[in-house]
């Protein structure tokens, strides 16, 4: 008689973003998380980076996400790239495109490995207005560097104002040869907040379910949105399997979907912050990014 062992919830923790960094040569407006040329690294060493891509592999991630801030900033970042591929995870770099090493484009060149970026405008003083540097020409240079050299790529626009050129811009992606583009509004965290309170109304109501967030500091969160505020653990000093698992990502993955079940974010009508096609209420496959 075969015994069904069911998965605990770490196990179906399928995505993990490994929030590296608050630094950033940029310092976008509505950006989640207020990264900029001012931030840090936090607390999280090498070391205890590395362990959390063995412990995710051990428990069942597939997937990673370096986002930041500019996750190349950080000075472990391409090694750990290196050791998530090396441990068989898919690794997704979460980049502004403002500068790519070349170490970085041999590895977005290995199997498994792709590539994600935001783009705000076709035309460069609006998308300079938001990123609030001159980053229009190199962003879209290092995307045609991308499609000639067959890495996977994806792009998210941010709309942050009604009469942004998104339409334009998104024409401007096809005809390059972008496949994979989405269509994000602002989320109400960082800057984005404009100082309002921040709470669980404004995810999509998937968080927690299938992914999670490691911060710069080791907080666990159920998504890169609420990783400053809604820690359910910290990974230097629990395993991140025990906090995949507590009681705490219980408690807020019933508290978002509390709020979901109300309407929460009214305008998800496709979130799939992963790009899997699976977070489906709000950056790509659909239609929630989480960049800046």
């Amino acid at each position: 008689m075969t015994t069904i062992v069911a998965a605990s919830p770490a196990q179906d923790t399928h995505f993990l973003w490994l929030d590296l960094t608050r630094k950033c040569q940029l310092q976008c407006g509505p950006c989640f998380n207020s990264s900029g040329p001012e931030g840090t690294h936090g607390t999280m060493t090498r070391g205890d980076w590395l362990r959390v891509l063995d412990q995710a592999a051990d428990c069942g991630v597939r997937r990673v996400q370096l986002i930041g801030g500019e996750p190349t900033l950080h000075p472990d970042s391409l090694a750990l790239a290196d050791s998530a591929l090396s441990l068989g995870l898919y690794v997704e770099v979460y980049t502004n495109l403002v500068h790519v090493a070349d170490g970085w484009w041999a590895l977005l060149q290995r199997e498994g490995a792709s590539l994600a970026t935001s783009y705000y405008s076709d035309q460069a003083d609006e998308h300079n207005a938001v990123t609030g540097r001159p980053s229009h020409a190199r962003t879209l240079a290092n995307i045609k560097k991308a499609l000639r050299l067959g890495v996977p790529l994806r792009v998210g626009i941010v709309a942050t104002t009604s009469t942004q050129r998104v339409t334009e811009a998104r024409q401007e992606l096809e005809a390059l040869g972008v496949k994979r583009i989405s269509i994000d509004h602002v989320r109400p965290y960082g800057r984005g907040a404009h100082g309002q309170a921040l709470d669980v109304s404004g995810l999509c109501g998937r968080c927690g379910t299938g992914r999670a967030a490691v911060s710069p500091d080791g907080n666990v969160a159920p998504c890169v949105f609420s990783a400053d505020w809604l820690g359910l653990g910290n990974v230097q000093s629990t395993p991140l399997a025990a906090i995949l698992s507590g009681p705490a990502m219980a408690e807020a993955q019933a508290a978002i979907r509390s709020v979901a079940a109300k309407g929460g974010d009214e305008d998800d009508d496709g979130c799939d912050p992963v790009g899997d096609g699976e977070c489906s209420p709000g950056y790509p496959s659909s239609s929630c990014s989480p960049r800046n």
